[in-house]
């Protein structure tokens, strides 16, 4: 499988990852629904069998459980380990609601909990989950903390997801930006605008979440499917699989698959 340099690392990452948002299963506000451990592992493995050489996850995917499954996975694997990405900044309550926290003291303990979790001695990339919402001086204590945890080794590099230009740009006047991480598929394009040329310029690196638009451009989900997710999907609930967005989601599909299929 092809591989490129992720921004100014030394990372060499297949143009496809493993991406395990979905596998934290469920108990928490952005779940995915229960989910089974068994396949979430098979399922690693077979994207590992077909040369992916990366998996990205994070702390408050399922409450930490994702973490603990990639872990198993990984114990449980016996070609090359691949690079293992995961994120900060967002802690749960025990009632599994999710706040933006990127103090200093609360970043270090997220590294120590993701570090024991994965079984890791050191996590190749760490990222900022979402800036503070209302934007405010944590940006910039968070992403000082993450430069110091890289020059501590406990990290190998640090990016940033779901930033805005001038967010990465506040981050970058402190320490390098290896990578940034937005939301982006063919029903989600708006990065297009200036946030992907902007890294390109800058040679930061962009790995994309959600590119199948969380199901919808897989060519397995109908409208019927979409009435049916259960109540703890965040995905029953989102304006793209309701209508009017969802029709419009769907027949996209079926454009693509009739320019795609003879």
């Amino acid at each position: 499988m092809q591989k490129r340099q992720l921004g100014n690392s030394d990372l060499q990452i297949t143009p496809v990852g493993y991406g395990a948002w979905a596998i934290g299963g469920s108990g928490w506000q952005f779940a995915w629904g229960s989910q089974s451990d068994n396949d979430s592992i098979a399922a690693i493995h077979r994207a590992l069998d077909l040369g992916v050489n990366w998996i990205d996850t994070a702390a408050v995917y399922g409450l930490g459980h994702s973490e603990d499954v990639v872990a198993r996975a990984l114990k449980e694997w016996s070609g090359p380990r691949p690079y293992v990405f995961t994120k900060c900044g967002l802690r749960w309550d025990d009632k599994g609601q999710v706040s933006k926290v990127l103090r200093a003291d609360s970043i270090r303990r997220e590294v120590e909990d993701s570090l024991r979790r994965l079984k890791l001695d050191v996590i190749d990339l760490y990222q900022i989950h979402w800036p503070p919402d209302p934007d405010s001086p944590e940006l910039e204590e968070g992403w000082s903390t993450m430069a110091d945890l890289r020059r501590e080794g406990k990290v190998r590099w640090i990016g940033v997801s779901n930033f805005s230009v001038k967010q990465i740009r506040r981050a970058k006047a402190l320490a390098p930006v290896t990578s940034m991480q937005p939301l982006y598929s063919l029903i989600h394009r708006e990065v297009e605008e200036d946030i992907v040329p902007y890294c390109l310029r800058e040679g930061i690196g962009v790995i994309v979440y959600s590119p199948m638009a969380s199901g919808l451009l897989t060519g397995a989900m109908t409208s019927e499917r979409a009435a049916k997710l259960p109540k703890d999907d965040w995905r029953s609930s989102h304006p793209d699989f309701q209508e009017p967005r969802l029709s419009r989601n769907l027949e996209l599909v079926e454009k693509l698959r009739d320019a795609i299929l003879p």
